[in-house]
């Protein structure tokens, strides 16, 4: 076996990570909020426990792990996950890891960033990804755990695509001259999360995107031709803005390409969706 993952965060991307590491003979157990999820997840043969933030996790539940994986956002009192981890003893946990955001960079003009650029967020979100980052990296220092902290862009996925806007209805084309947002399809981040865990060094920051920015209206367009369906028409960013709520427009604020240059050479990992073409063609069954 290959070891004990505690992943706190049975999620969208959580989950993706706990049946791959399970495909490859961990251990898993983690948190989630809804009991018929527990049950659901322990028939699955992943030990889930319930757990909301309110209070921290009983001592015993994270004896057996020897790596723990974050993927819950913090709130607005910091991160409920730390809170239980606070207190792990030096020399238990072998590794810690923790899903941040690529929204730690800031603006960026739409050039590349890397691993080596200085996290200058702007965003209220982005600014506790980065407290959080730190404090994870903290707790390593103090208990000898490795590190590894993972900024993600967009994830997409099964059920959670241009695709699935497409198909629901709500899909839009906006229009902003030079905007892109970089993405990645949460079977790239559970490959690359599992890779990190059973690597032994030091611990690293790894950003986790593919290999292709593209603006939201491209992607759209794509997914409509793969359905068949006629392109929503393309709106102004002025016609747009009034419509959106503030967290819609807070993603058109900044603009930056994510390159994953570390993830591939340190990682040796190979995306299996290399461009958001790769990822909704298997998403929309079209070979």
């Amino acid at each position: 076996m290959a070891g004990r993952l505690f992943i706190f965060g049975l999620g969208f991307s959580g989950l993706e990570i706990a049946r791959l590491a399970q495909a490859q003979d961990w251990s898993v157990g983690g948190t989630c909020t809804q009991p018929e999820k527990v049950k659901r997840l322990r028939a699955e043969g992943i030990d889930a426990v319930l757990f909301d933030g309110s209070a921290s996790l009983p001592a015993e539940t994270l004896a057996p792990a020897s790596h723990v994986l974050c993927t819950i956002a913090p709130g607005d009192s910091g991160d409920p996950a730390l809170e239980t981890c606070r207190d792990l003893p030096t020399g238990g946990v072998r590794w810690l890891g923790y899903l941040s955001t690529t929204g730690v960079y800031g603006d960026h003009g739409g050039k590349w960033v890397d691993e080596t650029t200085p996290a200058t967020p702007a965003q209220p979100r982005s600014i506790a990804r980065l407290a959080a980052e730190r404090a994870w990296q903290a707790l390593g220092t103090r208990t000898g755990a490795a590190v590894d902290i993972f900024r993600l862009p967009g994830i997409y996925g099964p059920g959670r695509s241009a695709i699935d806007q497409v198909k629901a209805g709500t899909a839009r084309r906006i229009d902003k001259p030079g905007q892109v947002f970089s993405r990645i399809h949460v079977s790239d981040v559970a490959r690359a999360v599992v890779a990190a865990s059973a690597r032994d060094g030091p611990g690293a920051i790894y950003n986790v995107a593919d290999d292709l920015p593209a603006s939201s209206a491209e992607v759209t367009a794509y997914a409509c031709e793969l359905l068949g369906l006629q392109a929503p028409p393309l709106l102004s960013w002025e016609q747009a803005m009034p419509a959106m709520n503030a967290m819609a427009r807070s993603f058109y604020a900044e603009n930056r390409r994510v390159r994953n240059g570390r993830m591939k050479r340190d990682l040796g990992v190979a995306l299996r969706y290399p461009t958001y073409r790769e990822g909704l063609r298997a998403i929309a069954g079209v070979v």
